[in-house]
């Protein structure tokens, strides 16, 4: 028997831990969100965003904007010391414009960790921004809410690195999520065989938990990946993508959808071990914790300076 795992759910366990931990702040945390579509998934996410917002306790400012004015009004965000987190809703222009636009928003406010400066240091495994460890890097929010629902589904291991041993197959090679969620699982241990329309990639853990993952080329093809694979993760956001289907799946395999489409046959319910077909409300809940968590650098620092660094591309 399948289990279905609600992201929903998982979502309320942190919003109730991040609410706790906002209330002892001095301030209340207010973050502002920048829309440039009145319409379609930006538009909703936005809500959703308000909504997690409201519910534990943290102050969120829409500001509506057109494409051309969102440069603008994320550089006002930026400036506002009253403002600790900013998010933008993508796609604003759907081009290498929007890439831009990510490394605009400062990464001291950049809740959603897509900021170059955040990429470098996924990349790097550089898990802390200072020396003396007490700095914790933040990770981009979907990527990070799907390791949590893997870790919600017991997929972890009790010792050694949490998925030591493992085998993934990713469905989606985006610089947004499907890159980073590879690297995230190689670093966590995992061997990963990452696919997109370009043909496949593996990456495999180093041989500490502190060594950033080795990227290969491989010939293994799909059938031969989701044959090894314990873990399975699609978000081919089309309607034409082959769905996975029982068949292709090991007995007791996890299968994580995070694309708006469904990229499992019905029938995976059953052979899977477990089922989240999808993460939407894990992602906002991991936006508020980034928040929570740049707030608190901030205030361990003194004050969090990214900025500068990040834009000229220095390394702590």
């Amino acid at each position: 028997m399948t289990t279905v795992i609600d992201a929903t759910a998982q979502a309320a366990k942190f919003k109730q831990e991040i609410r706790a931990q906002l209330a002892t702040l001095p301030e209340r945390l207010t973050l502002v969100g920048v829309l440039a579509a009145e319409r379609g998934p930006s538009a909703t996410y936005a809500k959703y965003a308000q909504k997690a917002c409201e519910e534990v306790g943290a102050l969120f400012r829409l500001r509506h904007a057109t494409r051309l004015d969102v440069e603008s009004v994320i550089r006002e965000a930026n400036e506002d010391p009253s403002v600790h987190g900013i998010m933008v809703y993508y796609p604003v222009f759907a081009t290498e414009r929007d890439v831009y636009l990510r490394d605009s928003v400062d990464p001291a406010k950049d809740i959603e960790g897509l900021h170059s400066y955040w990429a470098r240091s996924l990349y790097q495994n550089r898990r802390y921004l200072d020396s003396q460890r007490h700095l914790k890097a933040i990770l981009p929010c979907t990527p990070l809410a799907i390791v949590k629902m893997i870790e919600a589904a017991g997929a972890f291991a009790r010792s050694g690195r949490p998925l030591e041993g493992r085998t993934a197959v990713v469905f989606n090679r985006s610089e947004v999520v499907g890159r980073p969620l590879a690297s995230m699982l190689a670093h966590d241990g995992a061997t990963v065989y990452s696919f997109d329309i370009d043909g496949p990639l593996m990456m495999t853990p180093a041989s500490t938990p502190e060594g950033a993952h080795r990227v290969s080329e491989t010939s293994i093809d799909r059938a031969g990946a989701l044959a090894r694979a314990d873990i399975v993760i699609t978000g081919v956001p089309s309607p034409s993508f082959e769905l996975v289907s029982a068949s292709e799946i090991r007995p007791g395999a996890l299968c994580i959808n995070f694309s708006t489409y469904r990229n499992f046959a019905p029938d995976i319910e059953g052979k899977a071990g477990a089922f989240v077909p999808r993460v939407g409300p894990m992602t906002v809940t991991m936006a508020l914790r980034n928040a929570l968590r740049l707030f608190q650098n901030a205030r361990t620092s003194g004050s969090l300076r990214l900025g500068a660094d990040a834009m000229s591309g220095e390394r702590d």
